[in-house]
């Protein structure tokens, strides 16, 4: 006689040292739970997720509660119809095409030569701590055409409201100091907004200042809201990404070795991160119907945790879904980045994340001028480093020996 194992307790230190095997034990015997937790149901089959993220009946009603506060305003995972159409019409530009080629790009590259710079000649440094954690802020900081002397402060302003958005145990010190980030961003932005309405000039922040459809203008709270926002999402995936694609690589080094023969293998390996550890493991929805589930029904206006780890181990849409392989044919690696992308790390459907070309591109950098800086790299401490994280994951240190290319020969 099989005996079926209890539910796992998504908030235990078990779960959060080690999610998959829980993620295993949903998927095979609760595919729909109402964890009492975090009083939502959890979803962790890869067909429901992905119906989740793609039918209209799940609505982001659940963002008013989860976004808003942090970022000072709704935002546009939060809308939709004609309002949510218009307001990524305002946005999207800037984070594809040209714009993102020729404006941004340059951009990326430079922030990415700048930090590894500081240690090209080191014997070791920590990827996450000097470089996958600062990268993408520090873009973002360029981007909106803001004082670069504010690096360190984005950065504890990005920590903070991430931090509040990962806080499902809602420890309320954590909310505080998220809330407490939210007056203090918008009080940094708005008199920048106020000059560059009067005298905008070519970055992004004065792009989002003037930028009209259909009459339609972002308010002061939208564009801060925004910047929050951006600062979350852009962040967070960027950095956990970096951090991932190395601790995976270098967990295989054969397919490290692959990588580093053939450049065009770096898509791969980013794409193939975000299904074997995405940096975001769970997105809300709220059903605005009764749903059938593998598993049972969800009420209408119930919270929906889609979890977005479980779904990308299963078995049932990838072969040897626990195993990391740069090479797996499930995901074409040209359409993974799109709203057709064979994975689900970046939603799909109307809310596929507006910002998934600049996260590529980011990444795709990033990888590119560490493997050229460095021809030899290891982990320093003998294994790969523990993930950490519930809500969002990823190393919080990984301190790797390098072997800059000076020494080379």
């Amino acid at each position: 006689m099989t005996t079926i194992p209890q539910p796992p307790d998504i908030l235990s230190p078990d779960f959060a040292a080690d999610p998959y095997p829980a993620y295993r034990v949903l998927r095979e015997h609760y595919p729909l739970f109402h964890d009492p937790g975090t009083g939502s149901y959890l979803i962790s089959r890869y067909e429901d997720v992905q119906r989740a993220f793609r039918e209209p009946v799940f609505t982001t009603d659940n963002y008013a509660w989860q976004l808003e506060p942090v970022h000072g305003g709704r935002t546009l995972p939060q809308m939709s119809g004609h309002e949510h159409a218009v307001r990524r019409a305002l946005v999207a530009p800037a984070f594809r095409g040209r714009d993102l080629r020729e404006r941004f790009l340059p951009v990326i590259e430079s922030n990415a030569r700048e930090l590894i710079d500081a240690f090209r000649d080191a014997d070791e440094a920590d990827l996450v701590a000097q470089f996958a954690t600062r990268l993408p802020v520090n873009v973002i900081v360029d981007m909106l055409g803001l004082d670069r002397a504010d690096y360190d402060r984005f950065h504890t302003w990005y920590g903070a409201v991430v931090a509040f958005l990962a806080n499902i145990s809602q420890d309320p010190d954590v909310t505080a100091v998220g809330l407490r980030t939210t007056e203090e961003l918008a009080a940094h932005l708005l008199p920048v907004i106020q000059e560059r309405r009067a005298a905008p000039g070519d970055d992004l922040l004065s792009g989002l200042c003037t930028a009209e459809i259909d009459g339609t203008r972002m308010s002061d709270r939208d564009i801060t809201a925004f910047v929050s926002l951006l600062l979350a999402a852009g962040g967070e995936t960027t950095d956990k990404a970096i951090a991932g694609v190395f601790r995976n690589l270098l967990a295989h080094p054969d397919q490290l070795a692959a990588v580093r023969a053939d450049r065009g293998l770096v898509p791969a390996a980013f794409a193939e991160t975000l299904r074997y550890t995405p940096p975001i493991q769970m997105i809300m929805r709220q059903p605005a119907e009764d749903v059938t589930l593998s598993g049972g029904t969800v009420p209408a206006g119930s919270t929906v945790t889609c979890l977005i780890g479980a779904a990308h181990r299963d078995e049932r849409r990838y072969a040897r879904a626990d195993t990391f392989d740069v090479f797996r044919t499930e995901i074409a690696a040209a359409g993974a980045f799109s709203a057709a992308a064979d994975h689900v790390a970046f939603g799909l459907g109307r809310h596929f994340c507006v910002g998934a070309l600049l996260a590529k591109a980011e990444v795709e950098v990033g990888v590119n001028q560490l493997l050229d800086a460095f021809p030899f790299m290891d982990f320093a401490e003998g294994a790969a480093p523990a993930e950490v994280g519930v809500f969002t994951r990823g190393p919080s240190r990984l301190r790797v020996r390098l072997t800059p290319g000076r020494r080379r020969g």
